[in-house]
């Protein structure tokens, strides 16, 4: 009986000692997270972006915003601000004058052009190969009852439908083909005369040594207001190009300035961060300015 007692009385001891030690191992890792980087005693290398590169970011979102930094002469920023406010104010200038003169030619051209008048003046204009006319090498898109054609079936497709049902589509493919092509003059709703003479409200001009286009009056208005369109879209396209290279000078000007005044010259450096997820091995090369 006594040997079972001690043996017992050894027992709760030693269950005793398991749980208190349990219970301050518990407490100590409760004090310690092993995911926190601050636990861990690494020497890290703190980076800061050198002026240059301020200068030169700060220059690139906005035109002279670095040589403000950079403390440079008014006339510095205000020459960049300058080129970025009159870039960007030509460049929505010429596009809405671009897009105005588009509705508006675009409006002469569906009151002025019709599809059943270039069918049929095709016939007259060119009697011995109107059909070769018709199918050309240029289509335009037709619209049937919801279903879509050519216009070089147009020939076959009039012999079944009524020319109100049959409807043109309007798109910039269309613009662009009754103000480009001889193919079709013919829709054209000036009054007709002999379009292969020089005069008149249908005339003849020379284009190049060899070909020639024919032409009527509002056709020929058509194409001006096309072509002066266009011309504005391509001075808006400059425009902004004007603003995309502001910026990059800007931006360059901004970082040489700010490297003169630093005195500091280009240089690698070679630094080293296990924890770091860049570079190979925690060790990373970086380039400074």
């Amino acid at each position: 009986m006594k040997i079972g007692f001690i043996s017992q009385y050894c027992l709760v001891f030693k269950m005793k000692r398991f749980i208190l030690l349990t219970l301050f191992i518990s407490m100590g890792l409760a004090q310690f997270n092993p995911c926190e980087v601050s636990n861990y005693p690494v020497q890290r290398d703190s980076v800061r972006m050198p002026l240059s590169a301020k200068a030169m970011f700060k220059s690139f979102l906005i035109p002279g915003w670095g040589q403000i930094q950079n403390k440079d002469p008014w006339w510095k920023p205000a020459l960049f601000a300058g080129v970025e406010t009159i870039g960007l104010l030509s460049s929505a200038n010429y596009g809405k004058r671009a897009e105005d003169i588009r509705r508006n030619f675009e409006s002469f051209g569906d009151e002025h052009w019709g599809l059943e008048r270039w069918y049929n003046r095709t016939k007259i204009i060119f009697p011995n190969r109107w059909e070769e006319i018709i199918i050309g090498t240029h289509k335009l898109g037709l619209k049937i009852n919801g279903d879509y054609f050519y216009s070089d079936q147009l020939a076959d497709l009039v012999k079944r439908y009524s020319w109100s049902e049959i409807y043109v589509l309007r798109d910039r493919d269309f613009y662009e083909n009754i103000g480009k092509y001889d193919q079709f003059v013919g829709g054209w709703d000036d009054p007709y005369d002999d379009p292969f003479d020089s005069e008149g409200n249908w005339f003849s001009v020379q284009k190049g040594n060899v070909e020639s286009i024919i032409l009527t009056k509002r056709k020929d208005d058509f194409r001006d207001q096309r072509h002066q369109s266009n011309l504005l879209k391509h001075y808006s396209r400059y425009a902004v190009t004007v603003v995309m290279f502001n910026h990059l000078a800007s931006g360059l000007e901004a970082a040489l300035t700010a490297n003169k005044k630093s005195k500091n010259l280009a240089k690698f450096n070679l630094n080293y961060n296990p924890l770091n997820k860049w570079g190979v091995g925690g060790v990373q090369v970086t380039y400074t300015w």
